[in-house]
């Protein structure tokens, strides 16, 4: 018969084995969504099984970028068409909208002309921006009611990714092969400055606090850093590689950037603005999702289908998540 001290320890056991239980259970408090550009299907990712769950086809060709609702019911997903920015090929003209627990798609908004719809952003108004390549500009939507109600300039082409400022009244896109940065003043529907940052840029950030706007040179392994107060070009960070997607941590000490070439992530130190580490990742990095709690970092390689996970406590590579094939653009469908 065990003894008395035993039987405690066993007890114990079982209670911590049960709340261990419980907080795998619970988890990060979302689900992952993986744009796949290959077979043109939006994958969910159940992050603490580290696995893709179910995959939503998509209605068109081909999406390259996600997003989901605040309340994380609802993915939205713009299809952009069979090329790539500023290449010849398809102008797609809709964005599919997928119920995310019933995994099916349940409407598909048309933008009414064929307009590359590239990146969906949802603003603290509560209404989802689309920027729109060939129509240089960025379509606003309802998602009450999925109509477009308003259109914002950008004064350049190809303008494929979007950052909104925190309080929603300045927006930014970079505009690819203008190698520009428009800084657009969303009531008034107006473009306030265009800054040059490249020859090419490509996606962008913006920094936790606001200050700073970050786009990547697609020529020189060169970051550029933009001053969201005076809306000039401030700087210009030597990286070991060229970058592509980034993304800032919420404590704002680090920016991480994919670098493609590299099959690399790159970890830059915003206080010093300088590469502090690098970390080995499966081939072409594209797009760097943080989680809202700060602890994980996703990073989508196109090459392999995966997706990376980092440990942004000890900064290192986990996990290799499996997606679809030319896994792209990431989001977060928080859960509650």
């Amino acid at each position: 018969m065990p003894s008395r001290g035993a039987a405690v320890r066993v007890v114990l056991a079982t209670v911590a084995g049960a709340m261990s239980l419980n907080a795998r259970a619970a988890g990060p408090g979302g689900l992952l969504l993986v744009a796949n550009k290959g077979d043109q299907t939006l994958g969910i990712v159940d992050p603490v099984a580290g696995k893709m769950i179910a995959t939503v086809k998509q209605s068109g060709v081909t999406a390259h970028e996600v997003v989901a609702s605040p309340d994380g019911r609802t993915a939205y997903v713009p299809i952009y068409g069979d090329a790539g920015v500023g290449r010849p090929g398809s102008d797609g003209r809709t964005m599919d909208v997928i119920d995310i627990g019933a995994r099916q798609r349940v409407t598909t908004v048309d933008f009414g002309a064929p307009l590359r719809p590239h990146e969906a952003l949802f603003g603290p108004d509560g209404r989802l921006y689309v920027t729109a390549e060939t129509a240089n500009a960025v379509k606003v939507i309802d998602p009450r009611t999925n109509a477009v109600v308003d259109s914002l300039p950008t004064d350049q082409p190809e303008s494929h990714m979007l950052v909104l400022s925190a309080d929603g009244k300045t927006a930014y896109t970079s505009n690819v092969g203008a190698g520009t940065v428009s800084v657009i003043d969303v009531a008034a529907r107006k473009v306030t400055a265009v800054v040059t940052v490249a020859k090419r840029a490509q996606r962008l950030a913006l920094s936790t606090d606001g200050r700073f706007v970050f786009t990547a040179d697609q020529d020189a392994p060169r970051l550029a850093v933009i001053d969201t107060q005076t809306n000039r070009l401030v700087r210009g960070v030597a990286l070991p590689a060229v970058a592509y997607g980034t993304a800032p941590t919420p404590d704002g000490r680090f920016l991480l950037m994919a670098l493609p070439g590299a099959n690399q992530v790159g970890v830059l130190d915003l206080s010093s603005m300088e590469v502090v580490k690098t970390l080995d990742v499966p081939k072409a990095p594209q797009e760097v999702l943080v989680r809202p709690d700060g602890r994980v970092a996703y990073v989508s390689c196109d090459a392999s289908g995966q997706v990376a996970e980092i440990d942004l406590d000890h900064l290192k590579v986990g996990r290799l998540i499996q997606a679809g094939p030319m896994a792209d653009g990431l989001a977060w469908a928080a859960q509650r």
